[in-house]
């Protein structure tokens, strides 16, 4: 229904972000992978979507290229695998990595990424293997131009949050946090450090 949105970065609180689309704010839920490559705020940002609809809710997901947004609607097709496992998935690897892992039947490297289990990586792992889009080389960069608009949210507080989102408990997202130097990090920096520390 929606293909894609280019509009001016309004605000970001991962994994949500707003985009103002010529005077229409959209909310939007977007992978880490998707954060890293975001402009600053008020910049310019185009994102492939996906519209997920429930009966409570339209929930509209955003993804900086065409291979990050291929395999999160084929993450969704697997059994016990919805959205916001999909978009953990994708926040916690990248799709090369995860690629890897079904290939090389990699258990361990899917149970790390919270809320995947045993279980779910074995399943993962199985009926990914024979759906698995081809990358695409020629991926689709996040688009950017525009004035730069600060933001004034503690990056600490901003990360500590957004992993809680992604699914890991408020303790041990605190805990992963601490472990970094957070100064002169921005939110972004900090989750990319915390996700990398807890998958090794």
């Amino acid at each position: 229904m929606i293909g894609f949105l280019r509009g001016r970065l309004i605000h970001k609180a991962p994994p949500q972000l707003l985009l103002d689309v010529q005077g229409v704010g959209y909310e939007v839920e977007a992978p880490m992978n998707t954060f890293y490559d975001l402009p600053a705020l008020g910049e310019e940002v185009k994102l492939h979507t996906h519209l997920v609809v429930r009966e409570d809710a339209h929930i509209l997901f955003g993804f900086a290229t065409e291979n990050e947004r291929m395999l999160f609607r084929t993450l969704i097709k697997v059994n016990g695998v919805g959205p916001k496992l999909a978009l953990t998935i994708l926040s916690g690897q990248s799709t090369e990595e995860f690629y890897r892992c079904v290939d090389d039947n990699d258990v361990k490297g899917l149970v790390r990424l919270p809320g995947v289990g045993q279980k779910t990586a074995e399943r993962l792992i199985i009926e990914m293997r024979g759906r698995l889009p081809e990358l695409n080389k020629l991926s689709v960069s996040i688009d950017r131009s525009g004035p730069v608009v600060g933001s004034s949210a503690s990056p600490k507080q901003e990360a500590i949050s957004a992993l809680c989102a992604l699914g890991y408990k408020p303790p041990e997202a605190a805990r992963m946090v601490q472990s970094i130097s957070v100064e002169d990090k921005s939110c972004e920096d900090i989750i990319r450090l915390a996700l990398r520390g807890a998958v090794k």
